[in-house]
């Protein structure tokens, strides 16, 4: 007797995901920003759980651009994982046909199992469906996994590198690359 797989699937995030979406990211960010960012810098508890969650809620009920767009990847209906997707704001990128990947996260204790897989295969078409051609995504330069994940789905870095100063002071640098693919 064989047993049945997980129940997982890729939706549109409602509202109410708002406080699963706000407390994956908020757990993820000391492995995205290791290295780069002190931990002690990055929102952290309940109280900053629930200001993300009241944050996130606004946006999923009211998109600033209609092609806003956050996906939320789930194994029966516990949220695994988001991306959020929006024209791409660069200034050598055309709005109208490049969109931006701005976050994609998977929390650490389901990475490997197709999670970030159907994210992106689900943004893909997503963005196709919106009538991007194109799709970009900034990446931490040391962030080796998420970049040889990309580029084994097919993405490629374009050139285009920038460094973000997180605290406006340059104690906090953050190198970033950039990586796209097509959408056609």
């Amino acid at each position: 007797m064989t047993s049945a797989g997980p129940d997982v699937s890729v939706r549109v995030a409602w509202a109410d995901d708002a406080a699963a979406i706000a407390a994956l990211q908020l757990r993820a960010w000391p492995d995205l920003y290791a290295g780069s960012v002190p931990v002690d810098a990055l929102p952290s508890g309940p109280e900053a759980e629930a200001a993300a969650a009241e944050t996130w809620a606004r946006s999923l009920a009211r998109p600033a651009d209609a092609r806003n767009r956050v996906l939320v990847a789930l194994e029966r209906n516990r949220p695994t994982g988001f991306v959020v997707l929006t024209p791409a704001a660069d200034p050598d990128c055309d709005p109208v046909a490049d969109a931006e990947v701005v976050e994609l996260v998977v929390a650490a204790a389901d990475r490997g199992r197709g999670h970030g897989s159907r994210l992106l295969q689900a943004a893909a078409e997503t963005l196709q469906a919106d009538r991007f051609t194109r799709a970009v995504l900034w990446s931490i330069a040391a962030d080796d996994a998420l970049r040889a994940f990309l580029v084994g789905a097919g993405w490629a870095a374009d050139g285009a590198h920038r460094r973000l100063d997180l605290t406006g002071d340059g104690t906090t640098v953050v190198s970033q690359v950039r990586l796209h693919t097509s959408l056609v």
